[in-house]
């Protein structure tokens, strides 16, 4: 080969400049062999990728993965398309080097209409490995989220997605379908490709001006007619709630078309559908474009931190719908609403395996709510044990001696200190109704009833210690139990009555999943949004937005 330069040489003929080997030449030096440590740069950069590039590069010699001998760049053209669709995933696509890549292909081809040996091998090495580093990246974020939830929710236990992105570039270079690689890596759920719609829209929305705030007043009802009802008008129909048409012959007037309107923004928003714009109405009004599309961009994310594979059959709770439903080949098969934890007993987000339905359950009080809420109830009612039938263990040993609860000073006992066992037995006070879902944690949360059900005709229904509480137990324990001829409805019904305590384990135990959702597209492909009753919302869009920063640098 060399004798073969030389000769070319001495013709007066260059040798041929092959911009794969050029470039292959730089990327050895720069990655460097086998057992090479340290960080890898780009440009004077980083490479955020450089756990993963250099493996990728050593497996294949050091050939280039994006520059082909011809520079049509063909593949590096089609990523940078699917690149900038990320923007639809609530992600940057300038934090993925895009405009670094854009003027490197700009470089190349401009240098390349002059002749390959103006092309510069730094320049190919530049841009092939920003490409590879850019799809790592991007494709991490879309696989597992750009922050990490334990930094937001400190109670998180949730399993994430696992993907290897080295060699899902590698397929789609190998298919030469780079946007089919990038789709591949975002989430399967219908939620997530719903939401995505739904930022689309909202882009939109925020992009044309949104829609005008909504001015403070006093309560509206149908047959009002005040100027908030224009105002109302205008806001309702660019949210789409009110059908645009004709305009009204008093458009100052709280109309039939009007209140029909204000029930579906209501139902779209999980507050009472009673067409009056109260207090809480107005409130959700308020809230302006740009911050229901950041809500949508915070729950792409927490969709991006969770599995792909939730379950062929499993229960999801929604703590900020309020609702419990069970799922079945993608499809909920019922549901029902529920009361979860007030926002300084967060109902944590978790996953668990229903595995048994005690009927008739005592409840066993865990020290936390001893000590925060039932020691101070009996300071102020000394005789609130005995009406809510509770005993009382010296401690928590197996054999602890029940003691006299008239005979303790409850005055004189020390909360940090406390070591007696409460226990409420089965009956129609017992805070977990007659039937409680256990699936072990620990948080010691799960699913029961109540004996308060008043509180499920609110709309917000953050009351609970943390647990979730259903309003149809009976209903969820039959569908639970529709496998056992020996537990039917009736049965459990007769159970209950009997006043025993019996523990059913399940015949087919399922995944349980508590997650954290303040939006998605209802069954009518409308935009749900939900009060973001923990306060998460803002914190993850802060810790979104000090990502992007952060890469921008």
């Amino acid at each position: 080969m060399l004798a073969a330069i030389a000769v070319a040489s001495a013709c007066g003929k260059p040798p041929a400049i092959v911009p794969t080997e050029s470039a292959r030449t730089v990327l050895e030096a720069r990655v460097g062999p086998d057992g090479t440590d340290g960080p890898i740069y780009c440009r004077r950069d980083r490479v955020c990728g450089s756990d993963v590039l250099p493996g990728f590069y050593r497996s294949r010699e050091f050939r280039p993965a994006w520059i082909d001998d011809d520079l049509m760049l063909g593949q590096a053209r089609a990523y940078l398309a699917a690149l900038r669709l990320v923007a639809g995933d609530g992600l940057d696509p300038a934090n993925y080097h895009l405009a670094t890549l854009e003027a490197l292909i700009a470089e190349t081809d401009a240098a390349a209409k002059k002749g390959l040996r103006h092309v510069r091998p730094e320049a190919l090495a530049d841009l092939e490995m920003l490409l590879t580093d850019s799809f790592l990246l991007c494709g991490s974020h879309l696989v597992r989220g750009q922050v990490n939830p334990e930094t937001i929710q400190s109670e998180w236990l949730i399993k994430g997605r696992i993907e290897d992105l080295a060699a899902a570039l590698e397929k789609g270079l190998a298919a030469k379908d780079l946007p089919a690689a990038v789709d591949s890596l975002r989430p399967g759920h219908a939620v997530y490709r719903g939401l995505r719609r739904a930022y689309e829209e909202y882009g939109a929305l925020v992009a044309a001006g949104g829609w005008p705030e909504f001015p403070p007043g006093p309560k509206l009802v149908k047959g009002d007619r005040d100027a908030r009802a224009a105002a109302l008008r205008q806001t309702l129909t660019a949210m789409g709630d009110l059908p645009g048409g004709e305009a009204p012959d008093d458009p100052d007037l709280f109309d039939d078309p009007l209140e029909r309107a204000v029930k579906s923004f209501q139902r779209r928003h999980g507050l009472g559908p009673d067409g009056v714009v109260g207090a809480e109405t107005a409130s959700f009004l308020s809230v302006s474009a740009a911050e229901r599309l950041d809500q949508i961009r915070a729950n792409l994310e927490r969709w991006r931190w969770i599995t792909q594979d939730l379950g062929e059959k499993y229960l999801l709770v929604n703590v900020a719908d309020f609702r419990v439903a069970v799922y079945e080949s993608g499809g909920a098969v019922l549901s029902m609403p529920a009361i979860v934890g007030r926002a300084y007993r967060q109902t944590p987000d978790f996953s668990g395996r229903m595995a048994t339905i005690t009927v008739n359950p005592a409840w066993h009080v865990p020290p936390k709510l001893a000590r925060e809420d039932i020691l101070p109830k009996v300071r102020k009612d000394p005789s609130y044990l005995a009406k809510k039938g509770f005993r009382v263990f010296e401690d928590w040993s197996a054999g602890a001696r029940e003691i006299d609860v008239g005979a303790v000073d409850w005055a004189q006992v020390d909360a940090k200190g406390l070591s007696y066992k409460f226990r409420q037995d089965p009956g129609a006070q017992n805070s977990l109704g007659r039937l409680v879902f256990q699936f072990p944690n620990k948080f010691d949360v799960y699913i029961h009833d109540t004996p308060d059900p008043g509180l499920f005709n609110r709309a917000v229904r953050d009351f609970s210690s943390g647990c979730i509480r259903v309003q149809r137990p009976l209903d969820l324990a039959a569908h639970m139990l529709r496998d056992d001829p020996s537990w039917t409805k009736e049965k459990i019904v007769e159970a209950i009555a009997a006043g025993e305590t019996k523990v059913i384990r399940l015949r087919d135990p399922m995944s349980v999943h508590i997650l954290y959702w303040t939006t998605w597209l209802g069954g009518d492909g409308r935009v749900q949004f939900r009060k973001d009753i923990y306060l998460r919302d803002a914190a993850l869009v802060g810790a979104l937005d000090e990502r992007a920063a952060a890469s921008a640098r």
